[in-house]
Formats: C-alpha cells, structure tokens, sequence
C-alpha cells in the first residue's frame, strides 16, 4: 500500500527571532515494513544530516537571519506492508529500553496497576494492561503537554497517545521487558487530516510487539515508522533554541492519503 505523507508544522512570534537551531527527527527510514520512496523535509536554513543513537535520521537546521515565521515541511510517498505482525528488529540492544527515563518512571500506584493487570507476563496480559491504561487514562487532547511524565499523566486520568505510550511504557520496564517509543504516522482510510503519532513496543519472547494503546491496534498494518527511543524526548519531531522572539505559537496540519 503506498501512502503519500504531508506533515508542515508553522511557527509564530510576537517578535522577531534570530539565531536558532532546530533539532529535526522526520524522516522515516526504509525497513522491512516500509519502503520510503520520495522523502524531504523543507527548513529554512542550513541544514546538516546525521544519524542520532537510536539510528533515527537527524537533521540539524540552523538559521542565522531574523524571523517572525517559519515553517518546516516534511513531504514523502512510502510503501507500507499492511501485513506486518510484528516490530522491526534494529541493531540496537532491547536491554538498552530498559533505562528508565524521567517520563517513563512509575509510582507505587502505577507498580500495583501493573502487577493486577499483569500476574504473569504473557502477551495476552499485556494486552488486558494496555486496555486498562486506554480506560484509566481515556484520550482527551489538549490536556497534556510535551512536559507531562508517565506519572503526571496516571494521575491526571486525561490524555493523548503520548501519555499511553509513556505509561505502558514505565509499566514494561517495573514488570521487566524492554519497552520503546516509537513516532510516527497513523493511516485512518478516508480519513486526510491526522496528527501524527506514538504508540510503544515491548520485546517479548525475542521478538518485538506493537502496543498501540490510544487505538487498541496490536499490528503494524496502518503504522509508519519516522523514530524510535526511549521516550518522546529521544524522537521529537522538533526541537530547538533560539535568541529572542517572545511568544512561540505553533501549528501543525498531517495528512496520510493512499496514492
């Protein structure tokens, strides 16, 4: 199935910005679920291009002249396996995702959520803990920010994908397994207008598994990969610094269509 992805992310400033640097992870890398066709991704600036720790595609964008507007737009045509069951296999550790990070900790109310929903791990329970998470912590935008930690999240009971991805997440490092976040795209047929997404993964019995909590999808057949990590911080679509400028407003607009 070929999908063409265009996903432009606008900014705004009460005054004018200068010198700044954007830290740019939206770039999907071809793997055996997923071939990448055309990619690229438009920024203002002079632009390096690297690999980060995870292998994920990093590009560092540098702009020098001042700005009250600026938008990155990352454009591409990718061929998805709709049958893919199972995760990508990197060359990268699984133990490397045990490392707990300050978003992915859990409290001693988190701990005995997973143990009652977990008693011993089987990829059925994991399901059933996946479900719980989606019921204790039922998707409600606009709630949460990039800032709010797996703990912030249980406790506010309101959330996106982000936050289910951080808290099952925290809860497969306390019971053991390996567990990273991924980034990326959902596709949704006849749907055009999407955010872009998170779901998390867990190795398990050698192998890794999708856990999409946000839609109870244990399958990668509507999934594209753009980043994996340890948490958000590790894959974010953009970060940056810059000198001046005031108020940041940012908007964003995705859209996943079958070609």
């Amino acid at each position: 199935m070929k999908l063409m992805i265009n996903h432009q992310t606008h900014y705004t400033y009460s005054d004018q910005a200068c010198n700044s640097i954007q830290y740019i992870k939206m770039t999907p890398m071809s793997n055996v679920h997923q071939q990448v066709h055309y990619w690229d991704v438009s920024v203002p600036g002079q632009k390096e291009v690297k690999a980060d720790a995870f292998n994920n595609i990093w590009i560092t964008s540098s702009q020098r002249q001042p700005y009250q507007q600026m938008t990155i737009m990352a454009q591409g045509i990718i061929e998805m396996n709709p049958h893919t069951q199972f995760g990508i296999d990197t060359a990268i550790n699984p133990n490397l995702f045990l490392q707990p990070t300050a978003n992915t900790l859990c409290n001693a109310e988190m701990k005995d959520f997973a143990k009652r929903h977990v008693p011993y791990l089987t990829r059925e329970h994991l399901i059933n803990l996946s479900a719980a998470v989606l019921q204790h912590i039922p998707y409600v935008p606009d709630q949460t920010s990039v800032q709010t930690s797996a703990i912030d999240a249980f406790q506010h009971r309101q959330g996106v994908c982000q936050d289910h991805s951080h808290v099952f997440i925290a809860m497969c490092k306390y019971l053991g397994l390996p567990a990273r976040y991924v980034s990326g795209y959902l596709f949704v047929p006849n749907t055009s207008h999407l955010a872009s997404h998170a779901w998390a993964e867990v190795f398990f019995e050698n192998t890794w598994y999708c856990f999409d909590t946000s839609n109870q999808l244990f399958a990668l057949n509507s999934h594209i990969y753009v980043a994996i990590g340890r948490d958000y911080w590790d894959v974010a679509p953009v970060r940056g610094i810059r000198e001046r400028g005031g108020i940041e407003s940012m908007n964003s607009i995705v859209q996943v269509l079958a070609c």
